[in-house]
C-alpha cells in the first residue's frame, strides 16, 4: 500500500498537526524529510521520556521520515531548504507562525512562480489568509486552546466542569484534513500540471467536527447538555455500574425495537416499554435520572459479565471501558494482526497499523534520530564533505 512511492514532502513542522499529516503521507510511501532545529529539533521530542527515553508524541507521528538538521536563519542552510524544495519537493508543509515560511522565502507565490507543479500546505491555528487574515491570524494557539475556542470544551464534561478532550482532537482534525486536502491537491495536479497552496486552520478543522452541537444549538436554541461519558441526547446511551463486581458496562440503544429488548431481555422488566414517560427517546432523555436508577438497581446484583451477557443475548450494543493496558492486549486488534514494530534509536517499539487493509502493507520504517539523514541528504544536494563539515563548523546543520 504504498501508491506515494516515488513523490517527496518536505516538511518543517513540530508539535502534532503537521507530523500527524507527513506521517500518514509517509505510511501511503511518501519520501518525507523532516527539517528541524540543530541540537534540539522538534520540540515534541521534548515532551515526555515514556517510550523508552522517548517522547510517546514524537514515536506516534514521526515513523518512516528523514531527519535534515538546518538553522533556516543561516544562508547557507536557506540555500540548501531552497534547493531541497526545488530541486526535490513535490509537497511543502509547514506549520510554523503564521508569515514565517514567507520570510524565510517559502511562501506558495513566490514557489508556485518557480516551480508551478509545486504544492504549499500551511497549517495555523486560525487560518493564514493574505486577504482575510482575520482578528485572530497571529494569536498564538495550541490544542486545548483550539478546543475552547470551537466550543468543544464547552460541550465536554460533566454538569460540574467542562473538560478537553484526551488525545489532541484539534491538531488531529487539522493534520486529518491536511492530508486529505494534500492527496486531492495531488489527484487534481495529474489532471492539470500545476500545484495548490492549502491553507489548513486549526479552528475550523474542529470547528467542522463540533457541527452536530453547533446544530443543536441552531438559532439560539441551548447546547446540548454536558453529561460525562453519557449521551446527551440519546438514553439510556452510556456508562452503567454492575453492583456484584464493582464494574462497569457501557451500553447504547438507537431505537424503540432495541428499547423494548433491553427493557424485556436485560432488565427483565418488559412493561417498561410500555410506560408513558419513557415512549420515545426524548421522553427517556428528559426522565434520565429516573431511568437510570431504575437501570443500576437492575444491574445491581450482577457481574459485569453477566450484564454483558444479557446485552449480547438482546442484541444491545455495548463496550468494555478499556485502560491503556487492556487496549494493547485487545483481543479484537490482536486477532486481526494490527501490531506491527517500527525501529528507533531506543531500539523497536509496538506500532499500530494505519486504518485500511490493502493487498500490500503500509511503509512502517523507523522513527529517525535528530539529524539522522542530514549528510545523506546533503550528499545528495551534491554538497561534498568539506562543504558539508563547513556548514556543521557554522552551526548551520
Amino acid at each position: 500500500m504504498q501508491p506515494l512511492k516515488g513523490l517527496t514532502v518536505v516538511t518543517l513542522e513540530h508539535a502534532i498537526a503537521a507530523p500527524f499529516a507527513t506521517r500518514q503521507l509517509a505510511d501511503l510511501g511518501a519520501r518525507v524529510i523532516k527539517i528541524e532545529r540543530p541540537g534540539s529539533g522538534d520540540f515534541a521530542r521534548g515532551y515526555d521520556s515514556r517510550v523508552r527515553g522517548l517522547a510517546s508524541h514524537f514515536v506516534w507521528t514521526n515513523r518512516s521520515k528523514e531527519s535534515l538538521t538546518l538553522d533556516v536563519k543561516h544562508p547557507g542552510a536557506a540555500q540548501v531548504l531552497e534547493r531541497l524544495v526545488l530541486e526535490k519537493a513535490d509537497v511543502v508543509v509547514q506549520n510554523l507562525a503564521p508569515g514565517a515560511a514567507a520570510r524565510l522565502g517559502l511562501g506558495y507565490e513566490r514557489l508556485a512562480a518557480l516551480k508551478p507543479g509545486l504544492i504549499v500546505c500551511d497549517i495555523s491555528g486560525y487560518g493564514d489568509d493574505p486577504v482575510h487574515p482575520g482578528p485572530y491570524r497571529d494569536k498564538k494557539a495550541y490544542d486545548l486552546l483550539i478546543q475552547s475556542e470551537a466550543g468543544f470544551v464547552s460541550v465536554t464534561g460533566t454538569p460540574e466542569e467542562a473538560c478537553k478532550a484526551g488525545p489532541s482532537i484539534a491538531d488531529i482534525a487539522a493534520g486529518m484534513y491536511a492530508y486529505t486536502n494534500i492527496l486531492a491537491a495531488l489527484m487534481q495536479r495529474q489532471q492539470t500540471g500545476r500545484g495548490q497552496r492549502i491553507d489548513i486552520s486549526m479552528l475550523e478543522s474542529l470547528a467542522e467536527w463540533t457541527s452536530y452541537p453547533l446544530y443543536y444549538a441552531f438559532d439560539g436554541a441551548p447546547p446540548p447538555p454536558r453529561t460525562g461519558a453519557a449521551h446527551a441526547t440519546i438514553y439510556p446511551y452510556g456508562p452503567f455500574p454492575t453492583g456484584a463486581d464493582g464494574g462497569q458496562v457501557m451500553l447504547g440503544l438507537q431505537n424503540e425495537r432495541e428499547w423494548v429488548n433491553f427493557c424485556d431481555k436485560v432488565l427483565q422488566q418488559p412493561a417498561l416499554a410500555t410506560e408513558a414517560r419513557f415512549a420515545g427517546n426524548a421522553q427517556r432523555v428528559a426522565a434520565r435520572e429516573a431511568l437510570r436508577q431504575i437501570i443500576v438497581d437492575a444491574f445491581a446484583p450482577f457481574t459485569a459479565p453477566q450484564v454483558v451477557a444479557r446485552l449480547e443475548a438482546a442484541q444491545i450494543a455495548n463496550a468494555r471501558v478499556n485502560t491503556m493496558a487492556e487496549v494493547w492486549a485487545h483481543p479484537q486488534l490482536q486477532a486481526r494482526g494490527r501490531w506491527t514494530q517500527v525501529g528507533t534509536s531506543a531500539g523497536p517499539v509496538p506500532a499500530l497499523l494505519p486504518p485500511g487493509n490493502w493487498n500490500t502493507g503500509p511503509r512502517m520504517d523507523p522513527v529517525p534520530a535528530l539529524g539522522e539523514h542530514t549528510e545523506a541528504i546533503l550528499a545528495e544536494l551534491g554538497l561534498d564533505a568539506a562543504a558539508i563539515a563547513a556548514l556543521r563548523a557554522e552551526e548551520a546543520i
